[in-house]
């Protein structure tokens, strides 16, 4: 499987629900959305685990992604991600950085590699 980088840097094609969308797995989606209430201070059901990955035209993101005013700024501009973003570094990006410094090393390695 090809590596989907969401617009953030976050690898979707690692994540757990992306992961039990795409094998159709109702015990993953429940394992995520237990651990994802717990994790998140949030009520998750199974049922809302449902992804098809950031950059995906498809109408089944998880919760937030619908919302993500980072997945919005990236479509809106057309970009592969936010590597490929003239206004990379953006406040956006920095405060979500914060909690996932996973998701910039991700851009900062697509970066070096242009």
């Amino acid at each position: 499987m090809d590596k989907i980088i969401a617009y953030c840097g976050i690898v979707c094609s690692e994540c757990p629900a992306y992961l039990a969308t795409q094998e159709n797995d109702n015990a993953a989606r429940k394992e995520t959305a237990e651990l994802w209430s717990k994790q998140y201070g949030m009520t998750m059901k199974p049922e809302d685990v449902n992804c098809d990955g950031c950059t995906s035209q498809s109408k089944r993101h998880v919760g937030y992604c619908n919302i993500c005013e980072i997945r919005s700024c990236g479509k809106g501009k057309q970009v592969v991600n936010c590597a490929y973003c003239d206004d990379y570094g953006c406040e956006k990006l920095t405060k979500f950085w914060n909690m996932a410094p996973h998701a910039k090393a991700t851009l900062e390695k697509i970066l070096k590699s242009r």
